[in-house]
């Protein structure tokens, strides 16, 4: 028989296994540390926002506390790293360790039978002279920017209005034939792929597709203790079918566990020997694209909050403001704060604070202060200025003042 879970017991597992039980470990973060956390979740994914704090940032914060952010800087772009780039869900710092199982999405960049049909694919067709041009040219340059080709006539239509340079450059990094070497500011920086990717890493042998996704399936999974497959799929942007043939296997490994859970629909499973942990002791701002919210469907799901982040939605049709950081109280998520950090005036505003039904007030007022004085102190801001919007305001000015 199927075993079947409470959605309390499914919340706990995927809570757990996204390193959110308990509370934030006493000690500084260290490159290990970071390291550690970094191959568990699978990747990191980047956004170029940067209100408060860049989304890439906010996922160690949120499970190891506050940390100097040039760990991250480095693990990613120094001389040595052990991230790089790639489009793993959406684009994403991924560990090096991971890059032979993204040689099939690679090589599928370069297949004009591939499944997966993108305007990159099709302005290379119809730019191939061009776009082996432009690789020959960072052989002999070295590393360029996509503002190297800005003098070029934007295109006007799609792709951001990017330069025939730019795309260019934008299918190669997808076919894995140049790398992101450095960013600067948040501009990537490209140089062909050995010049990258060191070569005990390019040297390993690359799985087969089936082999590699196996793999991403195995990671997703650990990361989520308990899933459905549009979850599995979502994690890196794989197929269904795939990873629901992945899964079975797995189960027949003795590595996942179907089962039904409460108020979920369709087939789910769960990492064997997960387990439910009896405490959760987690107080932390979560990002937009946090793993723990990434799918919206999921969100729901598991926390019974419809979240968007109100950066995309017209203003009057906001409902908690621009940038929204729901707030994880235990195992709910307890309140919505709009943030924004003002670095002239080094002061972080709290322009919204929103709390949820069935959160208690004064409890998550009491918590939310002490969490948002630490992330100002993390981003080096000196003072928390909230203003008087949302139900919340009131207790949290209580707590702040």
């Amino acid at each position: 028989m199927i075993r079947t879970l409470s959605a309390r017991q499914a919340r706990r597992i995927a809570l757990a296994a996204q390193g959110m039980a308990g509370p934030r470990p006493a000690g500084p973060v260290t490159g290990r540390s970071f390291r550690r956390l970094v191959d568990h979740l699978g990747l990191l994914q980047l956004d170029s926002v940067n209100v408060f704090a860049r989304a890439h940032y906010m996922p160690v914060f949120a499970r190891l506390g506050a940390y100097d952010t040039a760990i991250l800087d480095k693990e990613a772009w120094a001389a040595k790293p052990s991230l790089f780039e790639y489009w793993g869900r959406e684009a994403s710092l991924l560990p090096l360790s991971t890059h032979p199982l993204w040689r099939w999405r690679m090589q599928e960049g370069t297949d004009p039978h591939r499944r997966r049909k993108s305007g990159l694919s099709e302005f290379y067709k119809t730019h191939k002279p061009y776009v082996d041009g432009v690789l020959a040219e960072i052989g002999r340059r070295g590393p360029v920017t996509g503002g190297d080709f800005a003098a070029e006539t934007p295109r006007k239509s799609g792709w951001w209005e990017w330069s025939e340079g730019k795309l260019a450059l934008e299918w190669l990094f997808r076919a894995g034939l140049v790398s992101v070497k450095t960013r600067r500011g948040f501009e990537r920086v490209y140089d062909l792929t050995e010049r990258v990717i060191p070569a005990r890493v390019l040297n390993l042998p690359t799985p087969s597709r089936d082999d590699a996704q196996r793999e991403l399936v195995r990671i997703a999974a650990r990361s989520l203790g308990v899933f459905d497959a549009g979850d599995l799929a979502d994690c890196f942007k794989l197929y269904i079918a795939d990873v629901t043939a992945r899964a079975a296997e797995l189960v027949e490994a003795g590595e996942l566990e179907p089962v039904a859970v409460e108020g979920w629909r369709g087939r789910a499973w769960m990492v064997a020997g997960a387990k439910s942990p009896r405490r959760l002791e987690a107080a932390t701002l979560l990002s937009p694209f946090d793993p723990l919210l990434r799918r919206r469907e999921r969100t729901l799901r598991m926390f019974g909050v419809h979240y968007r982040i109100g950066l995309y939605t017209p203003a009057d049709q906001r409902t908690h403001g621009y940038y929204v950081y729901p707030f994880l109280l235990g195992e709910k998520i307890a309140a919505r704060v709009d943030l924004k950090s003002d670095r002239k005036t080094g002061r972080l505003l709290v322009q919204e604070a929103h709390l949820e039904p069935g959160a208690d007030e004064a409890e998550t007022a009491t918590a939310l202060a002490a969490e948002l004085r630490i992330a100002a102190a993390w981003q080096g801001l000196a003072e928390v200025v909230h203003t008087k919007k949302g139900d919340l305001s009131a207790a949290l000015s209580r707590q702040m003042d």
